[in-house]
């Protein structure tokens, strides 16, 4: 409820923002409330629904229900923007926020409390340190890879981490026990969603930008892939007790990889229905396949009393998983970008009106359909990367994950630690 109402109120402070500080200070307080909210949900399912298939359905209604959302906010943003104004975007969350904080009490009952200490040093080391690594990335978009301050971020952010493992070790009270990472699910989730955040934000840019799609065409263009997740999510948490987790992470994995390395032929030349909506439905189908799986694998066997913990880890995987991968895809994206301006401009200058040049002179922007050349060769070399960062789950879900008669016990009801 702190967490829902943190957020609530951040988004009201965000609508009502007058300059691009404070709307960035009220994305922060949306973070930090988004942050408090999101774990302790898993961990109430975790801590509500015992191991085994209640659990397993649980998740399975926690995916369909985040799809869901993500579609109607696709939607609703587009529908806020074009018909209102972007601030709508940030004011609807209010009497959203404010209804479920409303009905919390009524519905859901309070996990047990643990006593303890909070880990100040841990949260402070490692949110500085993921924040400095990804910065260094989005620098180096901009400034190049050699750049002073760059460096300087890429070095603090090794030290910080550094210090958060230290810390942890020495910890009584970790933040984020360290043999939960020996669990290799969190590195599946975190390629995936750098995958993830990165396909979403480009094809917005490639529908909106290349393609003229208006912010609601944009949306409607993204409940398919929705979709897709929804159903792969309903098909592994109904198998899953079954055939347990492997075969799920790596039909997912692979289905993900395929997905991307199909965006990257994308060109300016590209219809929705042609180069777009088939690549986001493998993409999505494989997402959902792995999305409960991971989830279930992540928490199962873990004691109540670690649960905040375990699902605080996951959710962080997601959200710095997400950041990081679109750092990385934006470094690659604005150096492509670059060097495919500069073979465009001589055809602009030869074949550009007066106008045109004149506000290329103003904005630094080629126009279409040069520009649109310059922003899908951008954004077809960004979608490298991803499939590579995917590959890397792929390969994970493949050697690495082990799956043992107790695992299979473990979902279907029996008491026993998942194998990671």
């Amino acid at each position: 409820m702190t967490g829902i109402l943190l957020f609530t109120f951040a988004s009201l402070l965000g609508g009502l923002a007058q300059e691009p500080s404070q709307l960035l200070a009220a994305r922060a307080l949306q973070g930090m409330g988004g942050a408090i909210a999101s774990p302790t949900a898993l961990a109430l399912i975790t801590t509500t629904f015992p191991e085994g298939p209640e659990r397993n359905r649980a998740f399975g209604v926690f995916a369909a229900v985040s799809a869901g959302g993500g579609a109607i906010g696709l939607l609703a943003g587009g529908m806020l923007t074009e018909w209102l104004d972007w601030r709508w975007v940030l004011f609807v969350n209010v009497p959203i926020g404010v209804l479920i904080a409303s009905l919390t009490p009524l519905y859901i009952n309070e996990s047990e409390r643990h006593p303890g200490r909070f880990d100040i040093a841990g949260a402070v080391t490692s949110t500085a340190g993921m924040a400095s690594r990804v910065y260094a990335f989005i620098r180096a978009a901009g400034q190049g890879w050699r750049d002073d301050l760059t460096l300087g971020a890429f070095g603090a952010a090794l030290v910080l981490l550094l210090a958060f493992v230290f810390t942890e070790m020495r910890a009584k009270e970790p933040i984020t026990p360290l043999k939960m990472f020996a669990d290799r699910t969190y590195l599946i989730m975190l390629s995936l969603a750098a995958a993830m955040f990165g396909m979403f934000f480009y094809i917005v840019l490639f529908v909106q930008n290349v393609l003229g799609y208006s912010p609601i065409r944009a949306g409607l263009a993204f409940l398919p892939v929705t979709a897709a997740i929804a159903v792969g999510a309903g098909l592994s948490q109904r198998f899953l007790p079954t055939l347990g987790p492997k075969p799920f992470m790596l039909a997912g994995a692979a289905l993900v990889v395929s997905g991307l390395s199909w965006l990257t032929f994308i060109s300016p030349d590209s219809s929705y229905l042609g180069g777009v909506l088939g690549p986001m439905l493998v993409f999505g189908f494989g997402m959902g396949l792995n999305f409960v799986t991971a989830t279930v694998t992540a928490v199962s066997g873990v004691a109540p009393h670690e649960a905040g913990a375990a699902s605080g880890l996951l959710n962080a995987t997601q959200q710095v998983g997400g950041s990081l991968g679109l750092a990385i895809l934006t470094a690659v994206f604005g150096s492509a970008g670059k060097d495919e301006a500069e073979k465009q401009l001589p055809a602009f200058l030869a074949d550009g009106t007066a106008e045109q040049k004149a506000e290329f002179a103003k904005t630094r922007q080629l126009p279409a359909p040069w520009g649109n050349e310059v922003l899908a060769h951008g954004i077809s070399t960004a979608f490298v990367p991803a499939a590579a960062i995917a590959c890397l789950a792929l390969v994970t879900a493949w050697f690495v994950i082990k799956v043992r008669k107790s695992d299979l016990d473990a979902l279907s009801g029996t008491a026993g630690p998942m194998a990671g």
